[in-house]
């Protein structure tokens, strides 16, 4: 996704935790677990999920500053855990203009074994679609708010 923004304003919007319902389509409220609301290496934080039901468990292990954040789940009470112990997903931005920066976001998780790779065909296509909904509104939201200050 290219956002009409600089990197600075796009890595200070997504560094705030509790911005993610914003711009995430299946989060409707975030706890800060561990009682910070700016990513930082070992920062966990629990995402409530808008169907009222469930939540997940995320913390951000790897941050390179203006460049990429890698986070992991531990947790979820949909047992994605338990089927995806290695599920990561890294966001990569990358200045490519004065005022264009490009977002990358990948899932990575192993799928050697069978239930792991027949749920691989059954969600690929869902994951994609959230993936791209998640950057539509963060696009929108950060550019939303460049044009109203």
């Amino acid at each position: 996704m290219i956002i009409n923004a600089p990197l600075e304003a796009v890595w200070e919007f997504n560094q705030d935790l509790s911005r993610i319902p914003e711009y995430h389509p299946r989060v409707n409220k975030v706890d800060l677990i561990s009682g910070k609301r700016f990513r930082e290496v070992g920062v966990s934080y629990q995402c409530h999920l808008k169907d009222g039901k469930n939540i997940c468990v995320e913390k951000d292990i790897e941050i390179v500053p203006m460049q990429k954040v890698v986070t992991v789940f531990p947790h979820d009470t949909m047992g994605l855990t338990k089927l995806l112990p290695d599920y990561i997903v890294e966001s990569n931005i990358t200045k490519i203009g004065e005022n264009l920066t490009k977002v990358e976001i990948s899932h990575f998780y192993s799928s050697s074994k069978p239930k792991v790779w027949l749920l691989n065909f059954i969600i690929k296509r869902k994951i994609a679609k959230e993936t791209q909904d998640t950057l539509n509104a963060m696009k929108q939201n950060i550019e939303n708010s460049i044009v109203n200050s």
